[in-house]
């Protein structure tokens, strides 16, 4: 296996017009997950039930997301990608709509939990077309772009939902219905025809084992360092940042909801960035500093004995988080490759998340109700530097082409790079065929010259 690098003079490869509409898709989604985030517990309370209730809500959710992915993981495998994503958006929106109109508690509880079925089936199947329509040399891009998009939808989101709120709990839910139904169908009709996320012959890709995804030392320590994110970056700190502003820092609701902006702020000024240069100098550095980054800065947190030093260390703990996360995900593709689906070691990778976004929190407050919120910072930061040790394990460049963990070494990105343009090309083709199959005459002398090419 040779790992390589690009150039620093090597042109940035062009994004396929599709990447764009899972990124539209992606805003939409994270927007509306957003417009729900401050009134579902307010709702759940509605029905007359305490506060362990009311977050179970929450809580179920990632839990169905948890346990629904290893099936998900199958559904690529078996009908597809984007077959699997439309359903999943679908499913997703049902539940919201039923949410709307949920009469009990206990209804509102199972409506909740079916979304996180369908929110598993699209985040797995996503991650499944990015890869196989990302051109080699432009994955971590594609990661930052993709990431950032989820971002600010996330950002915006909260503050659309809070003046919604004000119309009624239940408007909410039926905005982000109406967004999911939106995002499906143009994710529907952009790629219906699409020659990337559909390629002809499609029976015939090539599947990536779990077992074969494990071989790779680059895939198993994207695992170690995803589940300390979804520890520590979508668990612990969501949870435990707002009840150490209120209870050590003498903050309020207002000031703890300022801290998680400004991890959101440190990480979008350094996504799009971080993305373009893995893909110029290679994933494992930049998982390696931010991983660093988050830790330490993590660890600062629990010494904090103001506001503005604490807002510093959130800030720094954004960065370390958006050095890391597009190369993480950029090495996950490519592991897995253009040629190959990829469903259950794509499951696993987001199962390892869940799992840590689950039970990070969990230990935190029990780490902090039993010594102290030094100890809980410190040991949760301690646990995000874990992973380090595995990546220095993993190659240094970014590997060729689904090369690693797999018998068929002969992928090199460049060869990769010209099949991409060739099912371009196949698909503009098929595009411009008049109904009795033959070309355009528009196309012309295109046309001619890539045929003499064939021949």
């Amino acid at each position: 296996m040779r790992n390589t690098t690009d150039s620093s003079t090597a042109a940035e490869p062009r994004l396929p017009k599709e990447i764009w509409v899972l990124v539209v898709a992606a805003f939409i989604v994270a927007l509306g997950y957003g417009i729900v985030a401050p009134a579902l517990p307010q709702f759940a309370s509605s029905f007359g039930v305490g506060f362990t209730a009311a977050s179970a809500v929450i809580s179920v959710f990632a839990l169905m997301r948890l346990a629904f992915a290893p099936v998900s993981g199958r559904l690529v495998q078996a009908i597809g990608e984007r077959p699997t994503y439309l359903t999943g958006l679908l499913i997703t929106a049902g539940s919201m709509g039923t949410c709307a109109v949920a009469t009990s508690y206990w209804q509102l509880l199972v409506f909740r939990a079916l979304g996180g079925i369908g929110s598993t089936m699209f985040t797995v199947s996503a991650l499944g077309l990015l890869i196989r329509m990302s051109p080699p040399g432009g994955r971590g891009r594609v990661s930052g772009v993709y990431s950032a998009a989820f971002l600010i939808g996330t950002i915006s989101g909260p503050l659309v939902g809070g003046a919604l709120a004000r119309f009624g709990l239940r408007v909410p839910f039926v905005i982000y219905t109406v967004a999911l139904v939106a995002a499906a169908a143009v994710v529907f009709v952009a790629l219906r025809k699409s020659h990337l996320a559909e390629p002809e012959g499609q029976s015939d890709l090539q599947t990536m084992s779990l077992r074969e995804g494990l071989r790779s030392s680059m895939y198993r320590a994207a695992l170690g360092s995803n589940l300390v994110t979804g520890w520590v970056i979508f668990g612990v700190r969501i949870a435990l940042v707002p009840l150490f502003v209120v209870a050590a820092l003498d903050g309020n609701e207002a000031t703890a909801a300022i801290a998680l902006t400004v991890f959101a702020v440190g990480n979008a000024v350094v996504l799009l960035r971080s993305g373009r240069l893995s893909d110029r100098f290679g994933r494992r550095q930049f998982v390696v500093v931010g991983l660093a980054i988050c830790g330490v800065s993590t660890i600062a947190m629990g010494f904090a004995d103001n506001l503005f030093v604490f807002y510093v260390a959130t800030a720094v703990c954004g960065i370390g988080s958006g050095v890391m996360g597009p190369a993480q995900q950029a090495a996950v593709a490519d592991v897995v490759g253009s040629h190959r689906r990829g469903g259950p070691v794509l499951a696993v990778f987001q199962m390892v998340s869940d799992i840590g976004a689950f039970a990070g929190p969990l230990v935190a407050g029990w780490l902090a109700e039993t010594w102290s919120f030094g100890a809980a910072w410190a040991i949760t930061g301690a646990v995000m530097l874990l992973p380090i040790v595995l990546w220095i394990f993993a190659p240094k460049g970014h590997v060729e082409d689904g090369s690693e963990g797999s018998d068929d070494s002969a992928g090199h990105p460049d060869a990769d790079e010209r099949t991409h343009e060739v099912r371009r090309a196949d698909g503009d083709r098929a595009e411009h065929q008049l109904p009795d199959g033959s070309a355009d005459p528009g196309l012309g002398g295109e046309v001619r010259r890539e045929r003499a090419r064939e021949q």
